[in-house]
């Protein structure tokens, strides 16, 4: 009897921590999920991670993306990026909700700075700006 199934214990291989975090698309290249964890922006269970870390279901990984600290729980390893639509197969995003309102807040003021020694806006700009904010 042949049996062409695939091993099970083939999906429990060790995943690198970089190549994790490049599979459930928290980096858009293995070499920025590399970058980040050499720059000791990646922890695992609340300890700093180099990239060549083996990864393991159950534990927590908090990485510094940008403005957001992401803490995201290990589901699974996939073998190779995975789809959007599968990520809940393989992460659980802890995140607190505060830290995304934290980056949308920093986009907005990014956006409403004014150069130094431009003066006031004048009302043309300050009419954009409230209908930004919807106060009109």
């Amino acid at each position: 009897m042949d049996d062409t199934r695939p091993d099970p214990s083939a999906f429990d291989a060790p995943v690198r921590l970089d190549k994790w975090l490049w599979s459930v698309r928290v980096f858009k290249t293995r070499p920025e999920a590399t970058a980040t964890c050499r720059n000791d922006r990646v922890a695992v269970n609340g300890l700093v991670a180099k990239p060549g870390r083996d990864v393991h279901v159950g534990e927590v990984v908090t990485v510094r993306v940008g403005m957001v600290t992401r803490t995201l729980k290990v589901l699974g390893r996939p073998r190779s990026r995975v789809g959007a639509r599968q990520l809940p197969e393989y992460l659980a995003d802890l995140t607190p909700p505060g830290e995304y309102e934290k980056a949308q807040q920093a986009r907005l003021e990014h956006l409403l700075a004014r150069e130094r020694g431009k003066g006031r806006p004048t009302k043309k700009e300050r009419r954009e700006m409230g209908s930004l904010f919807g106060f009109e």
